[in-house]
């Protein structure tokens, strides 16, 4: 046996050795990325549940303290449980303060947030559109309780002197009125509008770039314009997507807090007037957890019901969003 041949044996022998070695400390860092992303998916679910259970928990305290009744929560009209001898917990007053403010900023949010993802994607030269998407994403950052400063400090004085505008052209100076209150749902919805504007834009113009090319050069082929292939071609194949956009947007301006509670007000009554003060499921729990409340009375407790009916309205919005991308997700190959 010659030098070369051990030599070869010998440099043959290694590679192997190195091969099981490189081998087994690949197995090892997988099964470490293994178990890490097995943990944090674990620790997600079980802070999930126990959000849920202690929501679940409190809220049934809160329905066995004296002078509470679950039918009445979930019936009565009028919400009133810390001034008065008697006092109400009807939830529905801060249902509807929460459902109005949420219906304006989806009114604001969506048509916008639709319309810009479209120029983006359809209209926007390639170099326009990587400036503008991070610009508008940027709004996204903003602290909330600048949208509420914002709504009460801008929004609200700008919307009663447009107000006081028109009604002095119509019925005269004298008997002009700015018909906004101070705190008011408009400006609040519009202040949360714009703050969902960078997730209704963002996801939707997404789902439009997804869209195949294909379908848009048929399109041309066929003789359509820009216009209608946007509208009529690229807008229903992105359909689902937009739908999830609009849904996640509107879950997260009923869950939003910042803005309500410094914009809107905390007089809670059951009316769909965008013009008065309103105060919503969000708000009312803020206003608990200032501290001027008793930990054992039945207006703490009340906290933890409004927020398990907040809750289940976000888990609704959810599974909607859920079933409409199973129902109408475009497949393409």
């Amino acid at each position: 046996m010659t030098i070369a041949s051990l030599t070869s044996q010998a440099s043959e022998a290694s590679l192997r050795l190195g091969r099981r070695r490189s081998r087994s400390a690949q197995t090892g860092k997988e099964g470490v990325i293994v178990s890490l992303v097995g943990a944090s998916a674990l620790f997600s679910v079980v802070t999930t549940f126990s959000i849920i259970f202690i929501l679940f928990r409190e809220s049934l305290r809160f329905f066995h303290m004296e002078g509470v009744s679950f039918v009445e929560f979930v019936t009565g009209l009028e919400w009133n449980p810390l001034l008065g001898a008697e006092k109400h917990f009807g939830v529905w007053p801060l249902i509807s303060g929460t459902l109005l403010v949420t219906g304006i900023a989806a009114l604001t949010a969506i048509p916008l947030g639709l319309m810009t993802a479209i120029f983006l994607s359809e209209y926007a030269p390639r170099r326009l559109r990587s400036v503008l998407k991070p610009v508008l994403e940027v709004l996204a950052g903003v602290p909330t309780v600048v949208y509420g400063f914002f709504a009460l400090t801008v929004v609200t004085p700008a919307l009663r002197e447009m107000m006081l505008w028109i009604t002095a052209l119509f019925v005269g100076e004298e008997h002009a009125s700015p018909v906004f209150d101070i705190y008011n749902a408009t400006s609040a919805g519009l202040a949360v509008g714009i703050m969902c504007l960078p997730i209704v834009c963002s996801l939707s113009e997404d789902a439009l770039q997804a869209v195949p090319r294909s379908l848009r050069e048929g399109a041309y082929a066929a003789g359509a314009t820009k216009f209608d292939v946007s509208l009529k071609v690229v807008t229903p194949a992105a359909l689902s997507g937009i739908v999830a956009a609009s849904l996640l947007a509107i879950a997260r301006a009923i869950g939003e807090t910042m803005i309500v509670a410094l914009a809107a007000g905390n007089i809670a009554r059951l009316s769909l007037n965008p013009t008065s003060e309103t105060q919503t499921m969000t708000a009312y729990m803020v206003q608990i957890f200032l501290g001027d409340t008793s930990n054992f009375g039945p207006e703490y407790g009340s906290s933890y019901a409004v927020a398990t009916a907040l809750f289940l309205m976000t888990l609704i919005v959810t599974m909607i969003g859920a079933i409409v991308l199973r129902r109408y997700r475009e497949v393409y190959e």
